[in-house]
């Protein structure tokens, strides 16, 4: 279903132990960028009315999903700040192609393969953290990060054929389990 070619390391989970507060400052971010991503999207595809549709819920999805986190920061007295961020998304975005209709294919997987590995991230965190709440909001968003890939995916296919897409799919998979394999030294949510 998520179309990730390996699963999250156990080094992962030895940085969340480490440093939950910056895995849970990085998260809010990760929402943020999520939302930034999206409304990008309806700005280069505007005439995709089927994609400003999509993207105009995803949007407002990560922008909850960012309030809920920054409350959850709130509460815990966590102050929300800059952080240097993983190089993740960058070696990601790196990999898209410069040529439409490649490109718009590649932003949409790409966006995906995010949503993904967000999500197993996420299921992963339910699984693991020790404290009840954090378990249970762990759990609650892996639905809409599911959702979110999938859409991602089905919207690539207005750009390229369905056999293109998932090949692209495939070979931009690959290329994210290597780099969330050589994994970094800080801790965030896609380290």
């Amino acid at each position: 279903m998520l179309h990730l070619q390996c699963d999250t390391p156990s080094r992962w989970l030895e940085q969340v132990d480490r440093d939950l507060p910056a895995i849970l400052i990085d998260h809010a971010h990760c929402e943020k960028k999520a939302a930034g991503t999206a409304l990008n999207l309806i700005f280069a595809y505007v005439e995709n009315i089927e994609l400003c549709r999509e993207m105009t819920e995803i949007v407002n999805e990560e922008l909850e999903h960012f309030h809920m986190v920054l409350d959850l920061l709130t509460k815990r007295g966590i102050r929300f700040r800059r952080l240097t961020p993983s190089s993740y998304g960058r070696e990601l975005n790196e990999l898209v192609r410069k040529q439409e209709p490649q490109k718009a294919v590649d932003r949409l997987l790409v966006a995906g393969l995010i949503e993904a590995r967000s999500c197993e991230r996420f299921h992963v965190l339910s699984e693991h953290v020790k404290d009840a709440e954090l378990a249970t909001f762990y759990g609650s968003l892996f639905e809409s990060e599911a959702r979110h890939h999938t859409t991602y995916t089905r919207l690539a296919k207005d750009f390229a054929a369905e056999e293109v897409v998932m090949a692209r799919l495939d070979e931009l998979a690959a290329l994210e389990a290597a780099i969330i394999s050589r994994g970094e030294d800080l801790p965030r949510m896609h380290s």
